[in-house]
């Protein structure tokens, strides 16, 4: 028997955890299975998801949105002296003028550019209003009770990695901080492991571009900045999952870690970051561009 849901091969991102939800809902035997049945139930989503997949992408590098974490009365994490959305706010604007000053075919789009608070939801939609090419999430990292130190650049994904899956718990439990995040977020719990199910779905979705872009950001970060690199990961952030473009989370670095907060806040350490970033997004779109 035909599913009662018509899926559209062109299926926004944005609207496929509302369809997924909506086919669960009106067939009990599927939802039995999602709920006892993990294996199956992952099975009937890569099958109705991969259809709308989306493939390496190419063409012109036109607009670029750059992301500041946090922000308003939402701090992020914190340091001794510092918050996150104040550091990653300086940074993002430092890349932002790198690429208006030296790519002037680039638009630069901001999510914030001042201390204020903005939904996960409002950022990914106004990337997908501004049809970017590429959307940029700029934070920084902490670790309680740890030396750890370092940058990471995240890209969807679902690899069973717990501290990965921490970050996007954390990262994305700022959803309740909005009014009815229930229905705004469709049921979405940043606490339960059960609400990233659907998301493992997506990866296929503009990952080799993100990966791509990604990897050069770690190895622009050890080339330019002289940062120790702890690599390119995965993790279900709600923000890159809606966004319907290549996306990346970028960690600058711990503020959990003194030596690393220090440079963090030194207008010299954010240069060097930014020119990091300014350096990868040069490369990436150079690349991208040739494939045509």
């Amino acid at each position: 028997m035909p599913l009662p849901v018509k899926v559209n091969r062109c299926l926004p991102c944005c609207e496929k955890f509302t369809t997924l939800r909506k086919v669960i809902s009106i067939l009990p035997h599927i939802a039995t299975l999602v709920r006892n049945i993990g294996l199956k139930s992952l099975f009937i989503a890569i099958i109705l998801l991969n259809l709308s997949a989306t493939p390496f992408r190419s063409g012109r590098l036109r607009i670029v949105v750059i992301d500041p974490g946090h922000g308003g009365a939402d701090p992020g994490t914190m340091g001794k002296k510092s918050k996150e959305k104040d550091v990653a706010l300086k940074i993002s604007l430092k890349f932002g003028a790198y690429i208006e000053k030296n790519l002037p075919d680039v638009k630069v789009v901001y999510t914030r550019k001042d201390d204020r608070y903005l939904s996960l939801e409002d950022r990914a939609e106004l990337a997908n209003k501004a049809k970017a090419d590429l959307f940029i999430c700029v934070h920084a990292n902490a670790l309680s009770g740890s030396t750890a130190y370092g940058t990471e650049t995240y890209v969807m994904g679902l690899k069973k990695d717990k501290g990965n899956f921490e970050i996007a718990k954390r990262e994305n439990s700022v959803i309740l901080m909005d009014e009815n995040y229930r229905e705004k977020y469709e049921g979405f719990d940043p606490g339960s492991t059960e609400s990233y199910i659907l998301f493992s779905i997506n990866q296929s979705a503009y990952q080799e571009s993100s990966l791509l872009f990604a990897q050069k950001v770690e190895e622009q970060f050890k080339k330019t900045a002289g940062r120790y690199s702890r690599g390119v990961k995965q993790a279900g952030f709600w923000v890159l999952w809606r966004t319907a473009m290549p996306s990346v989370l970028i960690e600058t670095g711990f503020l959990s870690n003194v030596k690393e907060e220090n440079f963090l806040l030194s207008s010299a350490g954010q240069d060097s970051i930014a020119e990091g970033i300014f350096h990868a997004f040069k490369e990436y779109k150079s690349e991208i561009e040739s494939v045509n």
